[in-house]
């Protein structure tokens, strides 16, 4: 693996920790994005007997908040229960706002990385075209140096590709992962008014 590392030169580094950062992301974003964490299914029913007791206080909307995302989105909802729809509505679309932005978090990163890692690599390529052709002189041409501009191009060309493909991919599963969710929040959250208002059982 070293002797590729030194094969491809320093064009390569940026890569490499581009690489780094990508998989980190991607770890972390697959551990936080569980449903079961974000939106518990059994939420909901916790919070409707709840308030069939009439144990609706500020320390059940603190525990709410610190529950899950979707606690917090109907803390906001329980914190304003005698206050008009409207009101209750607002408050909600606000911390949806909050939450949503901590689900989209790091993902923009993760789709940089996609886009610019070809890039990088790409530049590496014209790095080792660049030796490649410094190679040739009027006196001949340099072995070493025409095989060092070859082995600079190749390999980050090949590993910005390495790098961009997964990526890529692992960002448009969790741009989509995000939106499914976000949408499960929302349709629980009216559910959550409904009840509230006495249109839902």
């Amino acid at each position: 693996m070293w002797s590729i590392i030194q094969a491809a030169g320093w064009p390569i580094w940026p890569l490499i920790f581009a690489s780094i950062v990508s998989l980190a992301i991607i770890a972390e974003r697959f551990w936080v994005l569980r449903s079961d964490i974000i939106a518990p299914k059994t939420l909901l029913p916790e919070v409707q007997q709840w308030l069939k007791q009439g144990g609706v206080t500020k320390e059940t909307c603190t525990r709410l908040e610190q529950h899950s995302p979707l606690g917090a989105i109907f803390a906001a909802a329980i914190c304003n229960i005698g206050n008009s729809r409207e009101v209750m509505k607002e408050s909600i679309e606000e911390s949806g706002r909050a939450v949503t932005h901590n689900l989209d978090r790091y993902l923009t990163t993760l789709g940089t990385i996609a886009a610019v890692s070809p890039l990088l690599g790409l530049l590496g390529t014209v790095i080792g075209m660049v030796e490649l052709f410094g190679a040739f002189t009027a006196t001949g041409h340099d072995v070493a140096q025409f095989a060092r501009g070859i082995s600079v191009a190749l390999y980050n060309t090949a590993m910005g590709i390495i790098v961009a493909v997964p990526s890529m991919i692992f960002y448009r599963h969790f741009r989509a992962k995000v939106d499914a969710l976000i949408v499960e929040m929302e349709q629980e959250a009216i559910k959550l008014v409904e009840i509230i208002q006495g249109e839902r059982k």
